[in-house]
């Protein structure tokens, strides 16, 4: 697959499908460009659903294939066959050996999921001992906030979108009020423009400009979760410092989905889940980043054990040797069963690299674009005819996996359809289905089957 064509997916499928004698709408394509897909060896490297284990349905839609069509890694991704394999490992050392766990094995412990740190690293573009593996997503934003949000007179406001996800949103609220402040004062919320969907870096910019004074951190997403909308961070980054803010991600949308750097950008903070593109499970083992700058000047708010250095920290004088960085920010010990499908899911990225990934992503995501407007786009010969439409940005740069779609018809109507079909993609209030073709495991003739199955659905409407 050529790394040039595949920055213009549209070209490419165009001028690989006339290359090829057929339509660019055929399945000949996705088939052909299945076969010449440099990363489809790592589809063999999870488990992918069967239809049959699926919710009851009516098994009889399902286009005759066994696998279910697996869209929503932007929630939770697919299990890492040898996830099963390290927790049995542990299961079996923790009844063979007990407490001498701590410190045997290939994974011991009191520090297994330091191990890891470098191949997270990896992911995020960053320096290992700028990241740490611990608790869940919103416990790390609380924690790193309360490090850096040092609310003034003068600059006290964190900016944010309109549409955060919930959890940022609440995290951000219950900070201002600890801080004595008023969230309706100190909350800046960005919105997009009248009658559109997406914010406008221009618009994110000019708002750091005009109120980069008032404002002590910039706090946004790096791919807006009911969007799909991925955010330049690197200019962001840029437009914050100029203004004397701290600037911050959550990453729970755009770790394993974008390329990111975020040590070159120079970002200040940031926080992500791992079970969405990093496949880790349910409730899986969050991350969190701090910039080496900060490693001696901004310290966490809260201490515990384990922010502790390792070397020290079982000699219990309880005189704290706080280690520098984003290791100071660990609390407690992180629990081995959440260590292991994490392990599991990074040995598979380190197969690859994020910029071969996000090669593989644009054209995957580009395809399915390009079939859902050739035929679910407004037909003014048939206006009757169920439309779709595209919110998530229609530039490649300015978007991960991930399509949000709304449609002409009732969106819950259309998801049910889509289960009964063998169709694992989410719904997200008040109308919008979210999509995501995942390229270290989905394919081309996913995206085919997908925009058959969205026919048929949309056919069985009333």
């Amino acid at each position: 697959m050529d790394p040039a064509l595949a920055k213009s997916p549209r070209e490419m499928i165009e001028k690989v499908s006339e290359q090829l004698g057929c339509s660019p709408t055929s399945r000949e394509l996705a088939v052909y460009l299945d076969q010449h897909d440099d990363l489809r060896f790592l589809r063999q490297e999870f488990l992918l659903p069967k239809i049959a284990d699926l919710p009851p349905s009516d098994l009889s839609l399902a286009d005759g294939s066994k696998d279910c069509i697996y869209f929503v890694g932007n929630s939770l991704g697919l299990q890492p066959k040898n996830a099963r394999k390290y927790i049995d490992e542990e299961l079996e050392k923790w009844a063979k050996t007990g407490i001498h766990g701590h410190e045997m094995g290939s994974r011991p412990w009191a520090w297994a999921e330091n191990n890891l740190e470098v191949l997270m690293a990896n992911v995020v573009g960053a320096n290992p001992e700028e990241v740490a593996l611990m608790n869940g997503l919103t416990v790390n934003l609380h924690l790193l906030m309360l490090a850096f949000y040092k609310p003034t007179a003068k600059r006290h406001k964190v900016l944010l979108e309109n549409q955060a996800f919930p959890s940022d949103h609440y995290a951000v609220e219950s900070q201002i009020q600890l801080k004595g402040f008023d969230p309706s004062r100190s909350m800046l919320l960005l919105k997009p423009r009248q009658g559109e969907d997406t914010l406008r870096t221009e618009d994110i910019l000019s708002t750091i400009e005009r109120e980069g004074d008032s404002i002590a951190v910039v706090m946004l997403s790096g791919v807006q979760y009911y969007t799909g909308q991925l955010f330049d961070m690197e200019a962001i980054t840029r437009a914050g410092h100029a203004q004397g803010c701290y600037v911050a991600f959550d990453l729970a949308h755009a770790v394993g989905n974008a390329e990111l750097r975020l040590h070159d950008w120079g970002v200040d903070f940031a926080c992500w889940c791992t079970y969405k593109y990093l496949n880790s499970g349910a409730g899986g083992l969050a991350g969190a980043y701090v910039h080496d700058k900060h490693r001696d000047t901004v310290k966490p708010a809260l201490l515990g054990w384990w922010g502790h250095n390792l070397k020290t920290r079982f000699q219990m004088t309880n005189v704290m040797d706080l280690q520098p960085g984003v290791k100071g920010y660990r609390l407690s010990n992180q629990p081995i069963l959440l260590v292991c499908p994490l392990q599991a899911s990074l040995e598979i990225f380190s197969k690859t690299t994020m910029r071969d990934l996000r090669r593989k992503s644009v054209l995957l995501t580009g395809y399915l674009e390009y079939l859902l407007l050739h035929y679910y786009s407004q037909n003014r010969s048939d206006p009757t005819r169920p439309v779709v439409r595209i919110i998530t940005p229609r530039d490649p740069a300015q978007r991960g996996c991930q399509l949000s779609l709304s449609f002409s018809t009732p969106v819950r109507a259309v998801f049910k359809e889509l289960e009964k079909r063998g169709v694992a993609c989410d719904m997200r209030e008040p109308d919008v289905l979210r999509v995501a073709p995942v390229p270290l495991y989905n394919s081309f003739t996913d995206v085919h089957r997908f925009v058959a199955v969205l026919g048929s659905a949309l056919g069985a409407q009333p």
